[in-house]
């Protein structure tokens, strides 16, 4: 594959330009918010970077593509065209774990699902040349957001929600994550040598 790919940093909806400022600080190059999310250009070395990093995201994906689609048959052919051979092993597990389609002609979840594999398990056949995949090894999450008949599909390269990194092991139920707890402090003007004093800490 190119060394280049774009990556989604997604977040909580109102903290699109935290997560933006985040990501030009780290170094990432054409970066671009949209609503709930954040697109930039990186690397491979770049999905540790900014998993590890981005403290006010909730994932990190790998975008896939995005086109528009009226019919299971331009979902199937678009799907088709991405280059999953390049991500995914394999050997590698590739469930499509979440959908969701607002306004769009495509709106049964459970066909999407179906019809995004089909193509994925298609593509899959032509790159290793076999024609069954035990996906016995790692999880390669998918992920497709479907919006006014435009489809954007990833790769979940976070497992669990950024906000549980960290230290602690136990925790208890808190009001905010705290990945927007983050995002809520650096948009104060709040800077690292001054104290920083949380009254509701603990409520």
């Amino acid at each position: 594959m190119t060394n280049r790919i774009t990556l989604i940093a997604s977040t909580t909806m109102g903290v699109e330009s935290v997560v933006r400022d985040e990501c030009v600080a780290l170094g990432f190059e054409n970066v671009k918010a949209f609503n709930g999310r954040v697109e930039f250009e990186g690397t491979l070395r770049d999905i540790a970077k900014a998993n590890i990093h981005l403290r006010c995201a909730d994932r990190v994906f790998i975008k896939m593509g995005e086109f528009k689609a009226l019919t299971f048959d331009e979902l199937f052919n678009n799907v088709k065209r991405l280059p999953w051979g390049d991500i995914i092993e394999e050997n590698g597990e590739f469930p499509v774990s979440w959908v969701s389609s607002v306004k769009s002609k495509l709106f049964s979840k459970s066909d999407i699902q179906k019809i995004t594999k089909k193509a994925i398990v298609e593509k899959m056949k032509e790159k290793y040349g076999k024609s069954y995949f035990y996906e016995d090894g790692a999880k390669f999450a998918i992920k497709i957001q479907a919006h006014n008949d435009i489809f954007l599909v990833m790769i979940d390269t976070s497992g669990e929600p950024l906000h549980k990194r960290g230290y602690r092991q136990l925790s208890s139920k808190a009001p905010i994550t705290e990945t927007l707890a983050a995002a809520l402090i650096m948009l104060t003007p709040w800077k690292k040598d001054r104290i920083f004093v949380d009254p509701f800490c603990g409520s």
